[in-house]
């Protein structure tokens, strides 16, 4: 299993959506961590296991630009089946990101 955890391997403080919003966003953990993540969990033929809990919270739009950038390279479906993500402090965030992963397949 790979496992990459937010608030231990990126940051405590999750910014916006883009690199213009500011430090920290989703945009930047898609291209510094998730993707690589998940190409290492392909490559491994093993699951990511992404963890939120720890962080100071999570805007939607990081969620949502992050997992959505993740699902339109590689497809809603193989990306959902080869993550878990853990979010015991904010359930909610699960849904979220299963929303950005299918976002760029409902356009």
């Amino acid at each position: 299993m790979i496992i990459i955890d937010i608030p231990n391997d990126f940051t405590k403080t999750p910014g916006w959506r883009t690199y213009d919003d500011g430090p920290y966003s989703g945009q930047e953990f898609y291209d510094k961590l998730l993707k690589k993540g998940f190409e290492d969990a392909l490559a491994q033929n093993v699951k990511l296991k992404v963890i939120l809990d720890g962080s100071n919270g999570y805007t939607t739009s990081f969620l949502n630009e992050a997992f959505r950038l993740l699902g339109g390279e590689f497809g809603g479906d193989a990306v959902w089946n080869r993550l878990l993500i853990i979010s015991n402090e904010v359930p909610k965030y699960i849904e979220r990101i299963k929303k950005g992963v299918y976002a760029m397949e409902r356009k």
